[in-house]
């Protein structure tokens, strides 16, 4: 194998390659607390989501009877 000459970091060749897995500054972003929006812990967006599905699948119940 032969080594690059001036050792520069290879850039990908595509904008696909360059995006793939998002940016890190932007995931990391999404993180902090100097970011804009709501600030919900994960558990309580987890206990919302579940409610939500069973008080959806409560009123299918209900329709049928």
């Amino acid at each position: 194998r032969r080594r690059a000459a001036n050792n520069t970091v290879s850039r990908p060749n595509s904008t696909r390659a360059a995006g793939a897995g998002g940016s890190s500054n932007t995931m990391l972003k999404l993180y902090t607390d100097d970011s804009p929006g709501l600030k919900v812990d994960p558990f309580i967006v987890l206990v919302l989501s579940l409610a939500f599905i069973a008080s959806i699948v409560f009123l299918h119940i209900l329709q049928k009877l």
